[in-house]
């Protein structure tokens, strides 16, 4: 009897114990694989911003150089006008000369010439008078024709220089505008993940990126390489329940997102009204805190070095927009902040 009382449930048992191993290859396999792809989509992003910034250095520097091109053209507009002038002064030179043989009789044959010479004297002086004049004109006429060749070679060049820079500047354009779809096509679907993280409340798992060569000598840094500043610490309003405990910095989606100082991962969660967020303690009892990313590159009990990468700027959970919001804090837990503008400034980071 006592046997078949415990038959009925040892078969439920074993069933159950058959199916989760069974699940458990197919759940793993499913975690590396959504690990996987976030991290290739993270790593595309980082990518994209460095090609971006790239792109928009050569951008900026064809624009320069248009600036530049346009003084020289200027510069080279006031020749050619010179140019022109001078060709206009050489035209009316040769109507001078020509009116001016008409009606001294420059152009009479040299049997005329002798036989209306009252003298030899007089034969020899018309002879170097009409010899000095067609000097003249030869030679006015070789300098105009140099004049108009160089006017035109430098009208072209000119011109030239123009259609180059035009093309160039095109191409410019359109790669940084290629770059900047791939970008925001990127970055969506990085914020779609990240939504999905903390619509089930759980993280992915750290996504590794290629940490940036640069090692800091300071000990503290800024928590982003650029940024704007939004929402300061204190700030009302109606989007929190009291005063805003943190530093809000405006900044697209993607952003490398920095360690401000040396310390350990204390937590990283990806649910509630912070969305994915990451605290690291520091020395001396205090805690930063990263809130609202889209990815996060660093796991839970993991040191972290100044300027370390944690993760990447998103708009996850409560947020109005892309942004970084950041805390100080005495305890790893919210009701603990303090403004976290003066505590930088006072280790040489001040928020400008």
């Amino acid at each position: 009897m006592r046997s078949s009382r415990r038959h009925p449930l040892l078969v439920p048992a074993l069933l159950c114990a058959f199916a989760v191993l069974a699940a458990r290859p197919t759940d793993a396999a499913d975690t590396g694989a959504d690990s996987g792809a976030d991290s290739g989509l993270s790593a595309q992003v980082a990518r994209l911003y460095e090609d971006a910034a790239v792109a928009t250095q050569q951008y900026e520097a064809g624009l320069r150089e248009a600036a530049e091109q346009r003084t020289r053209a200027r510069r080279l507009e006031t020749l050619l006008d010179r140019e022109r002038g001078e060709i206009a002064a050489l035209h009316e030179d040769l109507g001078r000369i020509a009116r001016a043989q008409y009606r001294d009789g420059g152009g009479m044959p040299l049997t005329a010439q002798i036989i209306l010479a009252q003298s030899p004297d007089e034969l020899m002086r018309g002879q170097h008078v009409f010899s000095r004049t067609n000097l003249a004109v030869d030679n006015a006429v070789e300098k105009s024709r140099r004049a108009e060749a160089r006017l035109a070679a430098d009208e072209e060049k000119a011109a030239s220089a123009w259609r180059e820079l035009d093309r160039r500047n095109t191409e410019l354009a359109v790669l940084k505008k290629g770059i900047e779809d791939k970008l925001e096509e990127a970055r969506e679907q990085l914020q779609d993940r990240a939504d999905a993280s903390v619509a089930a409340g759980a993280c992915r798992g750290a996504v590794r990126l290629d940490q940036p060569r640069t090692r800091f000598t300071q000990p503290w840094v800024a928590p982003l390489e650029t940024y704007e500043l939004s929402a300061g610490y204190g700030s009302g309003g109606a989007r929190w329940a009291n005063r805003h405990t943190g530093q809000d910095f405006a900044v697209p989606i993607g952003t490398p997102v920095r360690a401000v100082g040396a310390g350990r991962v204390a937590r990283v969660s990806c649910g509630g009204p912070f969305g994915i967020e990451v605290v690291v303690e520091h020395a001396g009892g205090y805690y930063t805190q990263y809130a609202h990313l889209a990815a996060v590159a660093v796991d839970q009990g993991e040191r972290v070095s100044p300027g370390q990468w944690l993760g990447q700027s998103g708009t996850s959970g409560n947020s109005t927009g892309p942004h970084l919001h950041f805390e100080v804090r005495v305890t790893p837990e919210t009701g603990s902040a303090v403004d976290p503008g003066p505590w930088l400034t006072s280790r040489g980071v001040p928020l400008g």
